[in-house]
């Protein structure tokens, strides 16, 4: 008995102090020192998408990108190599294609969706895996030409000259999308277009967490959305997240540092900023 109560104690202090990790903060941009770092990192939570009229690079970015001498995003999208590494990863495997995968009166909607409101043909889609049709739909979905973060911060990185890396490989994450059975992935697609209305409206509220810096309700609408992780957030979230720790602590190590990724990394207990903390660093917010 006495065994029993102290595991549980010790059970019950290690998520106490797990919760106490978890950012509290309403902030999208983060200070990392500590750890015998002599200057500092900093790490930034993205909206991969947004329209222009709700994008923002505040002086308080800009000066923490100034202090840095590397950025390091999801992906090295400044590697030259990328395309054709894409390229390679993004077709369905054992030549399965997109009509043999779907019914045919679930072709037939899906095609005339793109047809109609995308302007496309999804002949071209052919072999590709369903996530990647996926990308042009976000113009239908925001109401506008989105603007990209990574872009952004990718343009400043070059006028300092500033390298460019990336925490993880395209063979990396695209590898995460295989853990979700083609058919499934398909259905997501699907789901999107059938309850269009819904999906723009968590979107608009999405993107009103992300204005608001909002991270720990930003972290619960990704976790329960039905157009998003489909119950994949170990692999797609916490395992990566897991995964990034020690690249950035070595990183970071290297030369100061701006980190940017999904602003859903970063909250919870599980999130990038717990587990940082967890590792020794001292992780501060700075505000956007």
């Amino acid at each position: 008995m006495k065994i029993g109560s102290f595991v549980v104690s010790l059970l019950l202090i290690a998520s106490i102090v797990s919760a106490q990790n978890a950012p509290k903060e309403n902030s999208l941009l983060w200070e990392i020192s500590g750890k015998g770092l002599t200057r500092p990192s900093y790490l930034f939570g993205t909206i991969h998408l947004i329209c222009p009229a709700d994008f923002l690079l505040s002086d308080s970015l800009k000066n923490a990108v100034s202090k840095t001498r590397q950025l390091a995003l999801e992906i090295d999208m400044d590697d030259p190599g990328l395309m054709g590494a894409m390229t390679k990863t993004m077709f369905m495997a054992d030549g399965k294609t997109l009509q043999g995968i779907l019914t045919e009166k679930q072709y037939t909607q899906l095609s005339q969706f793109y047809k109609d409101s995308l302007g496309m043909d999804i002949i071209s889609f052919g072999r590709a895996k369903p996530f990647m049709m996926m990308g042009p739909m976000f113009n239908k979905i925001l109401g506008c030409e989105p603007q990209s973060y990574e872009i952004s911060l990718m343009g400043l990185a070059v006028k300092q000259k500033s390298e460019v890396i990336g925490l993880e490989t395209i063979e990396e994450q695209m590898a995460i999308f295989d853990t979700i059975p083609y058919n499934r992935q398909a259905e997501m697609l699907l789901t999107m277009i059938e309850k269009l209305p819904e999906t723009k409206s968590e979107f608009h509220d999405l993107v009103e967490l992300y204005k608001k810096q909002d991270l720990q309700s930003l972290y619960n609408l990704t976790l329960k959305s039905e157009f998003g992780m489909d119950g994949q957030d170990e692999v797609m979230l916490f395992q990566r997240n897991q995964n990034w720790i020690k690249r950035i602590d070595k990183i970071v190590h290297e030369k100061p540092t701006f980190i940017a990724v999904g602003a859903a990394h970063l909250g919870g207990e599980k999130g990038v900023i717990a587990l940082l903390r967890k590792d020794g660093f001292k992780i501060r917010a700075v505000g956007r």
